[in-house]
């Protein structure tokens, strides 16, 4: 009965969009001793969250989250394949809607659907990206794929453009096969082209040096001494993806995540209002850097593109609020330049 049901469930996931569906225990992550350390070394940045009392105990056991967990569903939606994107650069996967917005809605369906399968509630717990657990350890040990050098999870037939997400559910499944083996051998070109030195040899990040979470998670200054490593990305990055090779398999995105924004970004939008912003990027994952932030990142490409065609703009920028005027000024001195 549990393999049919399993069965059933990956055919509805996947008629909602879902490419990569597994099921998984409701046992510990088996790295998050690994987590454990990373967060001892202080990798995870300002992200204090991550290293709350609560937020640990849920991520070392899934039924911390939903007491009577019996098995957890991983599944895996496409965004926008990896492309070369015009003047700033954007990630692919904030190219198009927020998936915060579009993921949990087809999540409820599915839990309705199992619900209508068995005949009577199920207690479950959904997340994409939200929730206190090792979505990639468990997508792992799902066979989704293998976690690349590059801390992402890899599937060798769609590559790792795609969001995951998971539904902790109170009836037993099945489990899939873990993945096991690790198809990124002796390749080392996510961590050659990385340019903040980013990602470690145990496969994790440094993220107080990664260009995703200074240009997302970070909410004040960025580092004076990584600003012209970051060239002209100004939210998130995909250089590790578009280093891999097994990104050449990369599936079309879900219509959802077609790029929505206007491109190209261009300089004046240093000079976006706070209504301006909120407007333009009201559905897109942009708006989690807020108008600050996402300016800030801004004044830093236009300062490594050095175009002194843009100086009279970031001079107007240098007049905003705090942290957007100072990395305007950075910016002119660095296009003057100036030390």
């Amino acid at each position: 009965m549990t393999a049919a049901l399993k069965q059933v469930i990956k055919n509805k996931a996947r008629q909602l969009g879902f490419t990569l569906a597994g099921v998984t225990s409701f046992n510990p992550p088996p790295h998050y001793s690994i987590f454990e350390s990373w967060l001892g070394n202080g990798m995870h940045g300002a992200m204090n969250y991550l290293a709350e009392e609560r937020s640990l105990i849920r991520r070392a056991d899934p039924q911390q989250i939903l007491p009577n967990c019996k098995s957890i569903i991983v599944l895996a939606l496409p965004y926008t394949p990896i492309q070369p994107s015009p003047a700033f650069r954007i990630a692919s996967y904030a190219l198009g809607d927020d998936y915060h917005d579009i993921i949990p809605p087809r999540l409820k369906l599915i839990v309705e659907f199992i619900e209508e399968q068995v005949g009577h509630p199920v207690p479950n717990r959904y997340y994409t990206d939200t929730g206190p657990i090792l979505e990639r350890d468990l997508a792992q040990r799902a066979g989704l794929g293998w976690i690349g050098k590059n801390t992402l999870l890899i599937n060798p037939k769609v590559g790792s453009t795609f969001f995951l997400a998971e539904i902790l559910l109170g009836i037993e499944l099945e489990p899939d096969e873990p993945f096991v083996t690790d198809h990124c051998g002796t390749c080392t070109r996510c961590i050659n082209a990385c340019p903040t030195e980013c990602i470690l040899p145990n496969r994790t990040i440094d993220a107080r040096r990664c260009i995703s979470y200074l240009t997302i998670e970070l909410k004040e200054d960025i580092p004076e001494e990584i600003r012209p490593l970051m060239k002209d990305w100004i939210f998130g990055c995909d250089i590790c993806q578009q280093a891999c090779p097994w990104n050449r398999f990369s599936l079309p995105a879900d219509s959802a995540f077609e790029p929505k924004i206007p491109l190209p970004v261009l300089t004046d939008d240093l000079l976006l209002t706070s209504v301006e912003f909120n407007q333009r990027f009201k559905k897109s994952p942009i708006k989690r850097a807020k108008r600050r932030g996402y300016l800030r990142n801004l004044a830093v490409a236009i300062g490594n593109n050095g175009n002194a065609k843009d100086i009279p703009v970031l001079e107007q920028a240098a007049r905003d609020e705090s942290m957007v005027r100072e990395h305007a000024k950075w910016a002119i001195q660095k296009v003057k330049g100036e030390k």
